[in-house]
């Protein structure tokens, strides 16, 4: 009656054996591709297919549970009430018979274990059986990095069991869920990389705008965004970077378009770097801005794409390290650490040791402990060594 009622609207032919039309299952295969993007990845995707398989539940597991870590899971539940999520990462996951399916296949519960069988565990018949759940279908993925999903499809008892049509939907659309997740997979990856990076930048207090390909900034992180809020040497005008100066803003402007074509100059090599000072109020220091040109694939299209980098350094911010990070690589008591922080932060040791509230002739004692721990012999020496360390990255 479904597949007449198709053909009377004038829908496409069903889909091989499952019972979807070619836009009905073009809508799912693109909520399948467009889930990485989702704030609940695929919860979209899970939706559709609880519709069309007339499901309570669909639940996508992006990491199982384990004794010493919960689940992370998306379901899709429509009308039916919350699933009991929090019970089955403590206790019920240990009692699940339907789990280490097949890898890439899609299963029934009676074809893996059997309808008494099912019927009479633990798990059923604590945990399903009072949410009206009886049927089940499921699928295991695995990636060739490591992923391991399962996809675990619901019925309630008055609904007949999953059929081969049923199945054979699960089937076509599971490879597409499987390139997906990997694309999640990939995404995730690039995302810890760039916070990473991008915290790294933030505590050596390095501010850092990008700029799309008219100039425009694009992003800034929130050193810069302090920096410009300030409008001292640069500033923030109609959404691009400008240099007070009016000769400073035009050698800026110059780099920036510079690195914005740079195939444009210097005989036709791209000018991947180049960098400007920035001069500020009489009683301040100058503002130092690296101008770099960002490197594209030759399939990047489109304006709104990062094109420069902008790294602002303002060397009358301290940078930030962690006095624990000092004290445990470099074996040094914490007022020694303090101290070294202090003395690498451009204090002299007198305007340390009042900064640190301690006798000059404490601090002398503390720097003496400092050079024989570290092997050095001079305080300049011994800055140089501390600002090459990792302790800013930390």
């Amino acid at each position: 009656m479904r597949k007449a009622a198709r053909r009377a609207r004038g829908d496409s032919p069903p889909y091989g054996s499952v019972s979807l039309s070619l836009a009905e299952f073009s809508e799912l295969v693109a909520a399948i591709y467009e889930g990485p993007l989702e704030a609940a990845p695929w919860k979209s995707a899970l939706d559709l297919i609880r519709r069309h398989l007339r499901a309570s539940y669909v639940t996508l597991m992006l990491r199982p549970p384990s004794a010493d870590r919960e689940a992370l899971m998306v379901n899709s539940a429509g009308d039916w009430p919350i699933t009991r999520e929090a019970e089955y990462n403590k206790y019920y996951y240990a009692l699940d018979p339907f789990v280490d399916l097949p890898q890439d296949r899609v299963v029934t519960v009676n074809e893996l274990i059997g309808d008494a069988n099912w019927r009479e565990s633990e798990f059923y018949k604590q945990f399903l059986k009072p949410l009206d759940i009886l049927h089940a279908l499921g699928a295991d993925i695995r990636t060739e990095d490591g992923v391991e999903c399962r996809l675990r499809v619901a019925r309630p008892h008055r609904e007949p069991p999953f059929s081969e049509n049923d199945k054979a939907l699960c089937t076509v659309v599971l490879p597409h869920l499987k390139r997906a997740v990997r694309l999640h997979s990939q995404l995730e990856l690039i995302d810890s990389e760039r916070r990473l990076y991008a915290g790294t930048v933030d505590r050596m207090l390095v501010g850092m705008v990008t700029l799309d390909e008219t100039g425009a900034v694009l992003k800034s992180n929130p050193v810069a965004d302090e920096m410009l809020r300030e409008g001292d040497g640069l500033r923030l005008v109609n959404g691009a970077i400008r240099a007070d100066a009016a000769a400073e803003n035009r050698e800026l402007q110059r780099l920036v378009k510079q690195a914005l074509n740079p195939n444009c100059e210097n005989g036709g090599r791209a000018a991947v770097v180049d960098a400007i000072s920035i001069t500020r109020k009489a009683a301040r220091g100058k503002l130092g801005v690296l101008v770099r040109s960002l490197p594209h694939t030759g399939w990047s299209k489109g304006k709104r794409r990062p094109s420069v980098a902008l790294f602002i350094r303002d060397a009358e911010r301290k940078s930030e390290a962690s006095r624990e990070m000092v004290r445990r690589l470099f074996d040094l008591t914490p007022a020694e650490a303090s101290l070294a922080l202090a003395l690498a932060n451009g204090l002299s040791l007198d305007e340390a040791a009042d900064g640190l509230n301690i006798r000059k002739n404490t601090a002398r004692a503390h720097l003496r402990s400092i050079f024989s721990k570290i092997g050095v012999t001079r305080q300049t020496t011994l800055v140089r060594v501390l600002l090459s360390s990792v302790i800013w990255l930390g």
